[in-house]
């Protein structure tokens, strides 16, 4: 069942994804080689709670982080650990703010100092996906018209879009219906859109297959091939006009 938000619940949101873009924009000039995931999350942490805001994922499911921090392959829900990042390493970066009782819930994928053109190329890449799916966002439109207009600007590059996991609500829980597939076509339900829906929209794109595996620690999956993945989320509204973008811009961070 799809909840909708009302105006105090926006609002509220909107508060959220301030804070977590706020987070993206200090990350942004704290990665480097030599930081550890682990510090990362703590530095998170710290600004959290200096917001009065609450990790979302810390705990959840028993995650024991407030943010996955994925290196390399490593797609999504990676475990923070004490091992430095060096240069030429890519990090994504997906954290939940829970705030005034809302989550917003964004990604980021970081370099570490200077990266190959070929991954500057997946970065690139894997944000316009984003951001055309989320402009193609309508009132009355359809969850796979984002499918795809995400899969319209990833596949003429040959990499691969990861169908094992995929968008999905947000708002008053971390996982909330409707999933958003990133690959079109896809199975599955294809509801219409209506405003006051709260969605995270999230390409997860590698650069060679779109399979994927869970690693032992039964959290943090990685490219079956060892290819590297990048991955980039906002949390959107569905308004009457079109769509708002509740974390921020890419462009900040």
């Amino acid at each position: 069942m799809i909840a909708l938000k009302n105006e105090e619940h926006i609002d509220c949101l909107r508060e959220s994804g301030a804070i977590l873009a706020g987070i993206f924009k200090v990350l942004k000039g704290y990665i480097k080689p030599g930081v550890t995931p682990k510090d990362i999350d703590l530095l998170v942490r710290k600004i959290m709670e200096e917001k009065g805001a609450i990790p979302s994922f810390l705990g959840y499911s028993g995650f024991p982080a407030a943010v996955c921090t994925s290196v390399n392959e490593q797609v999504i829900h990676g475990i923070p650990s004490n091992k430095p990042l060096k240069e030429g390493d890519i990090i994504g970066c997906d954290i939940g703010v829970t705030y005034k009782g809302m989550i917003s819930d964004a990604a980021r994928t970081y370099k570490v100092g200077k990266v190959s053109p070929q991954v500057e190329q997946l970065l690139e890449i894997t944000k316009k996906s984003l951001m055309a799916g989320i402009e193609a966002i309508r009132p009355n439109g359809r969850v796979k018209d984002i499918s795809k207009a995400v899969t319209s600007v990833i596949e003429p590059h040959g990499y691969g879009i990861v169908h094992s996991f995929c968008g999905h609500g947000v708002g008053f829980e971390v996982h909330e219906d409707p999933q958003i597939p990133n690959n079109y076509p896809s199975r599955g339900k294809n509801p219409r859109l209506k405003p006051g829906m709260v969605l995270a929209i999230e390409p997860m794109v590698n650069l060679g297959t779109a399979e994927v595996e869970i690693l032992d620690d039964e959290w943090t999956v990685v490219t079956q091939d060892g290819a590297l993945s990048a991955h980039f989320e906002h949390t959107v509204v569905v308004t009457k006009e079109g769509y708002e973008i509740m974390t921020g811009s890419l462009l900040d961070d």
